[in-house]
């Protein structure tokens, strides 16, 4: 009984996830994986997921760009002088999370440039007409940094004009923010996700170690990379998609077999015949 009223309490939780909508017999299934008391240290990793539904996402986004466009409008930078930049990280939602800013905060109609960071012509040319003003990369989860930076340091090469740099994103992990520090990227989050927070991280007291261990052996049973992209082991769950540094207990194995994932990401899911 205890477990089904879980698994229903999780479909509500957890509801509006785009890659495999989150059902009481999905959270069920899930959790009967495993087996006594690796099924309460389950419950307990999945009651520290951080999730994104895509109200919170865009209410965070409008939040972060408000707070933004104040402060860079009172520096003498108004909308015209803005320019949003979508950027093709891996596994990144960029282009699909600037499109929501744009219709939401009307960010065309203030006269603000949208481009994408591999239009080189389009960037150039949109940096020339501006002259001096401010480069704002939009995304909704950073992870490490490092992917977001290595693509962003590729075509800085062709950046003119005078320029700030920011990052919008509505999660940002802490290992990120020393990589954008060092190339003078301000970033505007509206959550650092600091490792203590992240359970399977060898930094987080959420577990005692044994416990932790022992979920990180099952996750590495499941996967070798168990604990996601760099064992950053985040808990951060987009609408969208859950990203690749999430830990594959919660994602589960390509093709969803043998092991079941609660969030599994969209190239995860098995293929569908027509």
């Amino acid at each position: 009984m205890r477990r089904t009223l879980y698994s229903i309490r999780a479909a509500l939780r957890y509801r509006g996830y785009k890659p495999q909508p989150l059902k009481f017999f999905s959270a069920l299934r899930w959790l009967n994986q495993f087996d006594g008391d690796d099924r309460d240290l389950a419950e307990r990793l999945l009651d520290n997921v951080i999730y994104l539904s895509e109200d919170t996402t865009r209410e965070s986004l409008l939040k972060l760009n408000y707070e933004l466009m104040k402060r860079l409008r009172e520096a003498g930078l108004p909308a015209k002088k803005l320019i949003y930049v979508s950027f093709h990280e891996a596994g990144s939602s960029s282009e699909v999370i600037l499109n929501l800013l744009r219709d939401s905060a009307n960010l065309e109609r203030l006269g603000c440039r949208l481009v994408h960071l591999r239009d080189t012509l389009g960037l150039v040319k949109a940096m020339n007409e501006v002259g001096e003003g401010a480069l704002i990369f939009v995304d909704d989860f950073i992870g490490s940094g490092t992917q977001f930076c290595k693509e962003r340091d590729f075509f800085a090469q062709n950046f003119v004009g005078t320029f700030s740099e920011f990052i919008l994103a509505p999660s940002i992990c802490e290992e990120a923010f020393e990589k954008l520090t060092e190339r003078g990227i301000q970033a505007f989050a509206g959550h650092k996700h600091v490792k203590a927070e992240r359970p399977l991280h060898a930094e987080s007291s959420v577990f005692n170690e044994d416990q932790r261990k022992k979920l990180a052996a099952v996750c590495k049973r499941i996967n070798k990379f168990g604990l996601g992209f760099q064992d950053l082991a985040t808990m951060v769950v987009l609408y969208r998609n859950a990203p690749n540094s999430v830990p594959v207990m919660l994602r589960g194995n390509v093709n969803q077999a043998p092991f079941f994932g609660i969030f599994p990401r969209w190239m995860d899911l098995p293929v569908r015949q027509v």
